[in-house]
């Protein structure tokens, strides 16, 4: 095993992030590089790793809501894409050896335990990867907020965010603007003035108040993930400090 400098970590991953190069819905190739990355550093690393998933990719809450749809109506609709999505991780990690739980906020105890901090701390110790869905479980809460929450609850020393096609915070969003300028390190408080869209202002005001480092990046940097489990510089880090 490899000596990593962080052991307990909670990746985020957005739904976006298994569309690949699909309009919508889940890429199988995506999918396989996500669960070949997770394998890689399960494998390499003595780790306690968690992950909360997004639902961008199947149902976006905010977008029905502008339609005229009720919020906590089209968030509870996001929160069981982000079901879809978990169980398509665990099974792909399930298929190259990895154990893992699926553990969601939602009551769906046909496809998953449900989240009780105890039984998820139990099953990092044993070793295997706990990825958990149904966000918060709350309307209005985005995912973002869930990883947050999740983090702490986890006892998590960093918070991981990948973000599709973003490998790191930027001034302006580098796919529209070619003079956009990324940052290495920001504070919480930068952030939130800055009002970075990269990240939800909730879980930045958590993370903040709890002293809870963040690293922005794009895990389809291959090796990345592993990079930053060794403390190298990747992507851009938000923290109380440098």
């Amino acid at each position: 095993m490899i000596k990593a400098k962080y052991n307990n970590v909670l990746l985020k991953l957005s739904g976006e992030a298994l569309m690949g190069n699909t309009p919508y819905g889940i890429d199988p190739k995506a999918l396989g590089y996500l669960a070949e990355e997770l394998h890689k550093v399960k494998s390499n690393f003595d780790l306690r790793i968690s992950i909360v998933v997004g639902g961008g990719n199947i149902w976006r809450g905010a977008d029905y809501e502008e339609q005229g749809m009720d919020r906590s109506v089209a968030d509870s609709a996001g929160m069981l894409g982000t079901m879809i999505n978990a169980l398509a991780i665990q099974d792909s990690l399930e298929r190259r050896g990895v154990p893992v739980r699926t553990l969601s906020a939602l009551s769906t105890p046909s496809v998953a335990e449900p989240f009780i901090r105890r039984r998820a701390l139990r099953h990092l110790e044993k070793g295997r990867v706990v990825i958990l869905a149904g966000g918060t479980g709350n309307p209005y809460m985005t995912t973002d907020t869930a990883a947050a929450q999740r983090s702490l609850e986890l006892n998590s020393e960093l918070l991981i965010m990948s973000k599709n096609n973003v490998d790191g915070v930027y001034t302006a969003d580098p796919n529209k603007d070619e003079n956009a300028k990324k940052f290495d390190h920001l504070t919480p408080i930068e952030a939130l003035a800055k009002r970075i869209q990269a990240l939800d202002s909730t879980a930045l005001s958590l993370c903040m108040d709890n002293d809870l480092p963040i690293i922005v990046f794009d895990i389809f940097n291959s090796g990345s993930l592993e990079k930053i489990l060794l403390g190298n510089k990747v992507g851009t880090l938000i923290s109380n400090s440098k």
